[in-house]
């Protein structure tokens, strides 16, 4: 790695920015269409297991339809399939505001995981192959920045719009991601992106007995540890956190939905603190020092969880959480792209279905726990998750070398 001084002098490309900008947008879009997605599906009819399943549908076709998009990707190349994936949610979105029983609903938000896939895999895509080597921790820090701004100013959007009338966020959220798609294709225009070659352009034979990419990439140990801490930050941030911590509060806590709302508060305040510095550690201390600081605050705040309850330590947790969770948002995907060949659209589809498969199990792993023991069981199964991160990055190489 190279020093301070010298990585301070590498630029971010501007493509960079742009993911940024565009996270930010789908961010806050899909933050304004949360809270009233329980409210909608309830006006069906249906009972709590139908809206769970309403919220769920997007993530599961999400995750199915990721190793699709990757392909995608490699044969179409990122600005397209990313545009595409953006509108694909925009219409989904759209209509699935105007519909008018619960299958349809459903089969709409279904297909609205389906668009997501396809844009967050190219948008990743995109930005680890156009980010210089030297830079790719801040690239991704700031990438992940955009999506932590917009998380956080959505909810408080969506929850008024919500008030005014439960169909209103649907058309905002459609609003945004048409011109996140309208970004996309202007700004992106001229960057350089992955497809067939000319047909004037002479390519060479690939060699039929060298492993496929993807193969090649899960015999790197610093690829399966990116996996595997990714598969702990999926299950925590975007899944025990959101299921299990506002009825932690409530129940185990004493306290009202206004505390669960401060912690989470806390948690991402703290990660994008935390990302001003993360992406530049990834870069000049190393992926693996990043990784094993990362998964280690995270393993030690989700173990201050299982111990008795009380609101300071609750706080504190989420706060050291977020912090190390912008660590483990930024090294990761920086290994990935040092591993990752030039068309890495399937090694980056795997990646980002290990934080997917996290957070559709997590919760029902940690949901079971605490019906059949407590909370504090649940939370220290989730900290043994983390804490596989950790051993998985103590065996990982200090030195990353990309596959062939």
């Amino acid at each position: 790695m190279p020093s301070p001084d010298q990585q301070q002098k590498v630029e971010l490309p501007r493509e960079v920015w742009v993911l940024a900008v565009i996270a930010f947008v789908v961010a806050l879009g899909f933050g304004i269409v949360a809270p009233a997605i329980p409210l909608f599906a309830r006006d069906y009819g249906v009972g709590t297991t139908a809206i769970g399943v309403a919220v769920s549908a997007f993530a599961l076709f999400r995750f199915v339809s990721a190793f699709g998009g990757g392909a995608l990707v490699e044969r179409f190349g990122e600005r397209l399939v990313l545009s595409t994936g953006l509108l694909i949610v925009a219409v989904t979105t759209g209509l699935a505001g105007l519909a008018g029983n619960y299958p349809l609903f459903l089969a709409l938000r279904a297909g609205g995981g389906v668009g997501s896939a396809m844009f967050t895999i190219a948008a990743l895509s995109l930005l680890l192959r156009v980010a210089p080597p030297d830079a790719r921790g801040r690239a991704a820090a700031t990438y992940q920045g955009g999506f932590i701004m917009g998380g956080i100013a959505g909810p408080a959007i969506g929850g008024f719009l919500t008030a005014l009338s439960p169909r209103l966020p649907f058309g905002v959220y459609a609003g945004t991601l048409v011109v996140a798609a309208a970004v996309t294709v202007v700004l992106l225009k001229d960057a350089r992106t992955r497809g067939p070659a000319p047909e004037d352009e002479p390519t060479a034979d690939p060699d039929p007995s060298a492993p496929s990419p993807l193969r090649a990439a899960l015999r790197s140990r610093a690829y399966l540890a990116a996996l595997v801490v990714n598969v702990g930050l999926g299950w925590m941030l975007f899944g025990v956190r959101n299921s299990l911590v506002p009825l932690y509060v409530v129940e185990d806590l004493g306290r009202g939905a206004a505390w669960a709302g401060a912690g989470l508060l806390a948690g991402s305040a703290a990660q994008a603190l935390g990302l001003l510095r993360a992406g530049k550690l990834a870069d000049t201390w190393g992926r693996r020092p990043s990784m094993l600081l990362g998964a280690s605050i995270a393993t030690g705040a989700l173990v201050l969880l299982v111990l008795p309850p009380t609101t300071v330590v609750f706080l504190l947790s989420m706060a050291l959480y977020g912090l190390a969770a912008s660590l483990l948002a930024s090294a990761p995907a920086s290994v990935v792209g040092d591993v990752a060949p030039e068309k890495s659209g399937k090694v980056v589809a795997v990646f980002q279905m290990s934080s997917d498969l996290g957070a559709i199990v997590g919760p029902l792993v940690a949901g079971a726990l605490t019906d059949a023991i407590s909370f504090q069981a649940a939370f220290a199964v989730t900290a043994g998750v983390t804490a596989v991160g950790l051993l998985a990055t103590l065996a990982m190489p200090r030195k990353i070398t990309p596959v062939a």
